[in-house]
């Protein structure tokens, strides 16, 4: 490809995003905005003008997935060279080098838990823990750690922040636990997570040789997710930048779900203040996500407005008309997670994979009854956040046969068919076992890694270069080192968390009750917010199915007591008039969005026309309540809630006009 290919394959923004090289650059790009392929063609355009050298760009990312995924992209593009790493990963990378010339041997070796560690500094300082208190105190420890606020500063800085000390422990008590924590480290030789970014940051400010080699290395830094930065990886930064401000960031503070960890969006809320100049490029064309989906993200979001944050941003949609937004709401837990599996094997009847499908929750431990449900209707899954791929036996062993058949393997032989006859030795069959459980896991499991041999003979032989065995197993190297999985052939059971970064063409959205979301334990208007921002990540990981719903009771024949949460009242079809018992599913009518679409794509045309922001055109919420009454007159119009004299006289007869076309019209029309 060449330079203009590059920029050929680019929308107008994602085009201005790759030809900003130089200096400070802030995407805020919503999800679903293509973000990754703009800034890897930025990357791959950079180098292709020869503004950037590959070895001199460190692009950064806050999981090894995602950082295996930029890699995989880039090279893609030509652009191998670049290192695409996360925070820690490259912060190990450099401390392992550096730390023999600086300190002497090597460094202390990387703690696999913090909970050991946590547990002998709580008997030392006499605060009694169980399993759980454990958890929570190591949590603590790490918040504290990632917003730089040592052990003589923790009880100012809780109260300060209002913020709930775990275990019912008072703050003196938790600040000696600090102390003694780092003590219990010092005399096992080891560090945590945390150290790694500390120690290379101290490094950097007290050495000013390994300062200036790490910046003579690194000349152009590339950050994604940028709302998720905590102080101290903002504070490592900084040391890798100096007073360079050769620095693209992309995030979305709508996306800001980590802030119980320490992360903030003001890093991206106020780069451009801390660094003046910089271009900012809005990424806002959804491609994602069907215009029914993105109607209800930017309505769940547009919220946020009137809470006090930063203005969120408003997608608009790409694609084409798909199915109705679905609402549920179910007698009790059981029956939701009975009516959720049964409409996922509906989906995969249809031809819907499973491992298309999504199934979403507040806390993980929701997915007991989704598990049992999904079982009894035969329809394969996976738990996220369960044992990591790699990890599990059956994969490694399989593994050790590729390997060991990578020096054997014939050269006539198709690569997929080699593995496959591999695999079999490992225990791999080509139909799938009768039974569930255990047996079916390790086959969904080894069958990846025979798709997986499928899908790297694919690209290799579009490239030019077949691909062997020992480009697989080379493959699955690189993926184990980023825990970058290959996809298993069930329905995915997560954490509304856990989901982050994620899509899927089916999205179930469970337990959307008050109490379950937000949480009973977001006490502050703040951590109200998060809950808000976790719901519009929900939303955004649909492609093309979703459903919404709720349990009105816990347990079957129990007290119906719960209420949608309160994110959906307003949103939810007829919310207050759902009655009787069983599910009562509510659909929302298929012209609304396509209204919507027609009133977005108006507003954005009169706006570009008049120089204004599209909301100072029609406010977000008026155009989904316009949407939802489908007004056919100026008289109409002026029943709206919202519309008053002065919107009717400014823009009345456009809004009918468009929505009379909308109705009238193919909804083709409208795609964006």
């Amino acid at each position: 490809m060449s330079a203009d290919d590059l920029l050929d394959a680019l929308d107008p923004e994602q085009r201005a995003v790759a030809t900003a090289l130089r200096g400070p650059v802030c995407v805020l790009a919503g999800a679903g905005t293509g973000k990754t392929r703009a800034i890897t063609h930025r990357i791959a355009y950079g180098i292709r003008t020869g503004v950037y050298k590959p070895g001199q760009v460190l692009a950064v990312t806050f999981t090894a997935r995602a950082a295996g995924e930029m890699r995989t992209r880039l090279r893609g593009l030509g652009a191998g060279g670049v290192q695409a790493r996360t925070f820690h990963a490259a912060a190990l990378r450099q401390l392992g080098y550096f730390w023999p010339k600086v300190v002497g041997g090597g460094p202390p070796r990387l703690a696999e838990a913090k909970a050991p560690l946590v547990a002998e500094a709580a008997r030392r300082v006499g605060i009694a823990v169980d399993r759980a208190a454990v958890r929570d105190l190591a949590a603590e420890v790490e918040w504290a750690k990632v917003s730089l606020v040592p052990p003589d500063d923790y009880a100012r800085a809780v109260a300060a922040l209002d913020r709930v000390v775990p275990g019912g422990d008072d703050a003196p008590a938790v600040a000696r636990l600090l102390a003694a924590y780092e003590q219990v480290k010092d005399e096992r030789g080891v560090m945590d997570f945390e150290d790694v970014l500390l120690l290379l940051a101290g490094m950097l400010v007290e050495r000013g040789d390994v300062a200036a080699q790490v910046r003579e290395t690194y000349r152009h830094f590339v950050v994604d997710e940028f709302q998720d930065v905590s102080p101290l990886q903002q504070y490592l930064l900084d040391q890798w930048l100096g007073d360079r401000h050769e620095l693209c960031v992309v995030g979305d503070p709508s996306q800001t779900i980590y802030s119980f960890a320490g992360a903030t969006p003001h890093h991206l809320t106020g780069f451009a203040r801390r660094h003046p100049g910089t271009q900012v490029v809005r990424l806002v064309r959804d491609y994602r996500s069907t215009p029914q989906v993105v109607g209800l993200a930017n309505r769940v979001i547009d919220a946020a407005r009137s809470a006090g944050g930063p203005a969120p941003l408003e997608l608009r949609a790409q694609r084409g008309d798909g199915p109705p937004v679905r609402w549920a709401a179910y007698d009790d837990d059981e029956a939701e997670a009975a009516g959720v599996a049964a409409a996922a094997a509906r989906l995969v009847a249809t031809g819907v994979p499973a491992s298309e499908i999504a199934v979403l929750y507040r806390t993980n431990a929701q997915s007991e009854a989704f598990e049992e449900a999904l079982a009894g209707a035969g329809v394969p899954y996976q738990v996220r956040g369960g044992e990591r791929f790699f990890a599990r036996r059956d994969v490694r062993e399989a593994i050790v046969y590729l390997r060991g058949g990578a020096r054997a393997a014939a050269d006539d032989v198709p690569m997929p068919v080699a593995a496959r006859d591999l695999l079999r030795n490992a225990g791999w069959t080509e139909e799938p076992p009768a039974t569930r459980g255990v047996a079916r896991e390790r086959w969904e499991a080894l069958t990846a890694l025979a798709r997986l041999a499928d899908d790297l003979a694919a690209s290799s032989a579009a490239a030019g270069a077949p691909a062997t065995v020992a480009d697989l197993v080379a493959e699955l190297d690189e993926r184990a080192a980023a825990q970058h999985a290959p996809t298993v052939q069930g329905v995915t059971l997560a954490s509304l968390h856990a989901a982050k970064g994620l899509e899927w063409d089916a999205v179930f959205l469970v337990g959307l009750s008050d109490g379950l979301l937000p949480t009973s334990l977001a006490r502050t208007p703040a951590e109200v917010a998060e809950e808000r921002r976790l719901l519009y990540v929900g939303v955004t990981r649909a492609r093309e199915h979703l459903q919404l719903s709720y349990a009105r009771s816990r347990t079957p024949g129990g007290r119906a007591g719960r209420s949608a949460s309160r994110f959906l009242t307003e949103l939810w079809p007829g919310a207050g008039r759902v009655a009787g018992r069983g599910v009562a599913t509510i659909e929302t009518d298929p012209r609304s969005a396509r209204v919507a679409a027609a009133l977005g794509h108006w507003r954005d045309e009169r706006a570009l026309a008049l120089a204004i922001a599209p909301r100072d055109v029609l406010r977000p919420h008026l155009v989904a309540a316009i949407a939802q009454r489908l007004p056919r007159s100026r008289e109409e119009l002026a029943s709206v809630p919202g519309v008053g004299p002065t919107t009717l006289a400014a823009v009345g007869d456009e809004v009918v006009a468009t929505v009379l076309a909308a109705l009238a019209q193919n909804s083709s029309r409208f795609e964006r």
